[in-house]
């Protein structure tokens, strides 16, 4: 089936254009085309009335959504919810996250995802393990009665085929090198998250294969004047990216333009750490046990620590424009190319260009989702 998008703000390589036509045929654009040429005969057509059309969002690190926890339901069902609670904000692919947890229940988290993915369930790119292989001096919301060192079994459990793209966080000084390095030879991408390293540990679990920092400011060691810690060799290093939540609660804005300013363009891209809350109308959950409450769009136990976020990608998008002060394009690339990137994707996601995935989002004049698509497929469609 065939669609011409039409009458909107288009984002290209180049910046927005109001002046072209995107063509859909099935689940890939098949064109970016002067509005002047006119349309092929025949092609149904969506009006878009002057929203901004963008990628897709990508988002990296979704622990819920929809009134679910991936925790305590890791299944195709609970995927599907998660997915259609988080594609109403905008995202098109994700990584369903699963926090810190025992074997059992990561072996059924990763068996859900290989079936959702199988099944085609839509949105789902593959999963992200936050955990269990952390510092508990940085543990956060995680209980640490679950921390432990990987080993031989670990690597074959992690790097297994059909999962998608797997995404590990764990603290590189609680690894040791040559099992990093194994990971990371079978395609596991590794990021340092919850972690005490020192400058020098953070240094060498790069060198030994980590690719990235997860929610970069929080739950790592910090940058000081004598010991730069985590995000000194996360803000130092050319080559890895940096998830970062700008819900203006984890991180400060003016701390979010540092990053920007210190890491080479599109290193940065937004993730949203989002929980349960995410579009659902129950604030409250359980993790570990223990509840947790949305509060004005903040996650928070009863002791008020942050457990992760109620945040949508829509919604961080809008931040960025307005809180940081980044332009509207360049938050755009930060919630679907960068990530994409990120995850080796690319060459299929993240773009608005011929051969690409039709993974779409509409906003209005307000950042306001109005429409998504996925692989083609709109929104209600």
């Amino acid at each position: 089936m065939a669609i011409a998008l039409v009458n909107g703000r288009v984002l290209t390589d180049g910046g927005f254009r109001d002046d072209v036509t995107v063509l859909v045929t099935g689940d890939r654009i098949v064109g970016v085309v002067p509005r002047a040429d006119g349309l092929p005969t025949g092609v149904p057509v969506h009006d878009l009335r002057g929203a901004a059309l963008l990628p897709g969002f990508v988002d990296c690190q979704v622990n819920g959504g929809g009134g679910v926890l991936f925790n305590d339901a890791p299944t195709v069902d609970s995927l599907r919810t998660i997915a259609a609670a988080h594609r109403r904000f905008g995202t098109t692919g994700l990584l369903p996250t699963l926090i810190s947890d025992d074997v059992e229940r990561m072996r059924a988290a990763l068996a859900a995802v290989r079936d959702a993915i199988e099944q085609g369930v839509p949105g789902v790119l593959g999963i992200h393990l936050e955990g269990p292989y952390l510092a508990p001096a940085r543990k956060g919301a995680h209980d640490d009665a679950m921390f432990r060192v990987p080993g031989e079994d670990d690597v074959a459990m992690l790097s297994a085929p059909g999962a998608g793209r797997t995404v590990l966080t764990l603290a590189p000084e609680r690894v040791p090198a040559d099992v990093l390095r194994a990971l990371a030879e079978r395609g596991v991408i590794l990021c340092a998250g919850h972690s005490a390293a020192t400058y020098e540990q953070a240094r060498a679990g790069l060198a030994a294969g980590v690719r990235g920092f997860t929610h970069l400011y929080n739950a790592m060691s910090p940058l000081q004047g004598r010991e730069p810690g985590v995000v000194g060799a996360a803000l130092e290093d050319r080559e890895s990216w940096c998830g970062i939540i700008v819900d203006g609660h984890h991180v400060h804005p003016g701390s979010v333009r540092v990053a920007l300013a210190a890491k080479p363009r599109g290193k940065v891209f937004l993730v949203t750490d989002a929980m349960p809350p995410v579009g659902a109308a129950q604030p409250a959950f359980a993790l570990y046990g223990e509840t947790i409450t949305a509060i004005d769009g903040v996650c928070r136990n009863a002791a008020g620590a942050l457990a992760g976020s109620a945040l949508d990608m829509a919604t961080a998008v809008r931040n960025c424009v307005h809180q940081v002060g980044v332009p509207l394009e360049e938050a755009a690339r930060m919630a679907s190319t960068y990530p994409a990137q990120f995850l080796g994707l690319a060459d299929t996601l993240g773009r608005i260009a011929p051969g690409y995935r039709a993974d779409l989002v509409a906003l209005d004049a307000q950042l306001q989702v109005q429409s998504t698509w996925i692989g083609g497929a709109r929104d209600g469609s």
